[in-house]
């Protein structure tokens, strides 16, 4: 049984950026996409790493070593989930 999970490409992106410290909305600015399809695509995130909170997705991600830590902002672990 294959157990790997695969994030899309803008899935990556999004959660690269989430975790990078920036808001939806400027996720939704950065890619060019409306806030609600950012949030479509951190539900989406959070369903494949089977968690509930972004920090916990920053965290699953970096433990699959699907992020580096080379773009975690300090205060991606003190912002409020989806303000912006």
């Amino acid at each position: 049984m294959d157990t790997t999970i695969r994030l899309t490409t803008r899935e990556i992106d999004v959660l690269q950026l989430l975790a990078a410290g920036h808001t939806y909305t400027q996720v939704s600015e950065r890619l060019g996409v409306s806030a609600n399809t950012v949030a479509s695509h951190v539900k989406n995130i959070y369903r494949k790493l089977e968690v509930h909170s972004g920090r916990a997705a920053v965290w699953r991600a970096l433990e699959l070593r699907l992020l580096g830590a080379h773009v975690i902002a300090p205060s991606a672990f003190l912002a409020e989930e989806g303000s912006g």
